[in-house]
């Protein structure tokens, strides 16, 4: 951005979080983070944030000003695991995000949403699929509701299945990361069945790229940030390791995300990242 701005992250001590609040920081923004702490760490923490600790529902006790800009990434964002604890995926999609629009609306200022591409999978079945694909898509439609309404500036992101440093494994893990740890461990690969459902893996880098680029000049919905290249889960298994374990499909598990990234290419926006390489640098740290 060209002139200095004050931005709120929220999930800022979360993975991709983190690293949009280190270009944000960098680039000279006054910056604040709010996160629940959920699954975000402190570990995460970056110089020249400032962390507030709470949840998104309660966004107006946390943060009196008025910031120029919230990135709201700061929600539940697991498939599988959404379908054990739905009560939590609910009290953080959606009572959660109703909170930080109402915030935005009151304070007039521009939200940035982190939508989920599971919106779009499965011929648009996809996000009837899970308790997170239901409550992230769902969210989508009342913030455009809020543009319609209310005139709230906005623009909606789709992540496609991020990857790269500060990933975590785990129940609420990301599969590259799972894959590298596993691979690194010297164990098994475990792929969910049938290994054959489709992914655009996106290096977390080119996500902030899009991010800021959406923060500074978009407008309205749709703006896909994804890998133009897919592979299937069991492709991607066997770039790090033939010994591979299949375990059952479980729920929720979608079998392909289209992807339309004319809109943020249409601000500039582009790939530069590649998983095969980012795998070939992993598997060199063995």
């Amino acid at each position: 951005m060209a002139d200095q701005k004050f931005i709120l992250v929220t999930g800022g001590a979360g993975f991709i979080g983190s690293h949009l609040c280190a270009r944000l920081a960098k680039d000279g923004h006054r910056v604040i983070s709010l996160d629940n702490y959920f699954t975000g760490s402190r570990e995460n923490h970056v110089l020249g944030v400032e962390y507030r600790e709470g949840h998104t529902k309660d966004i107006a006790q946390h943060i009196p000003e008025t910031p120029d800009v919230v990135y709201h990434l700061g929600e539940y964002s697991r498939v599988e695991q959404s379908f054990k604890e739905p009560a939590l995926v609910f009290d953080l999609n959606a009572a959660g995000t109703f909170g930080v629009l109402e915030f935005c609306r009151t304070k007039q200022c521009k939200i940035v949403y982190a939508g989920s591409s599971t919106k779009f999978s499965d011929n648009g079945l996809g996000r009837y699929q899970s308790p997170y694909a239901w409550t992230k898509a769902t969210n989508t439609d009342l913030l455009k509701n809020y543009g319609d309404w209310y005139g709230l500036k906005h623009a909606t992101t789709y992540f496609y299945n991020v990857y790269g440093p500060g990933e975590r494994a785990g129940a609420y893990g990301t599969v590259i990361e799972i894959f590298r740890q596993q691979y690194l461990a010297g164990k098994a690969l475990t792929v969910r069945a049938p290994g054959t459902q489709e992914r655009n893996f996106t290096h977390v880098d080119d996500i902030v790229d899009g991010l800021i680029l959406v923060g500074e000049k978009g407008k309205g919905e749709d703006y896909g940030l994804g890998a133009e290249e897919s592979f299937s889960i069991l492709e991607v298994a066997k770039l790090f390791s033939d010994d591979i374990e299949m375990l059952p499909n479980q729920p929720g598990n979608r079998m392909d995300a289209p992807l339309d990234t004319s809109n943020a290419r249409a601000l500039g926006w582009a790939q530069k990242r590649r998983l095969t390489d980012y795998i070939e640098e992993q598997k060199r740290q063995k």
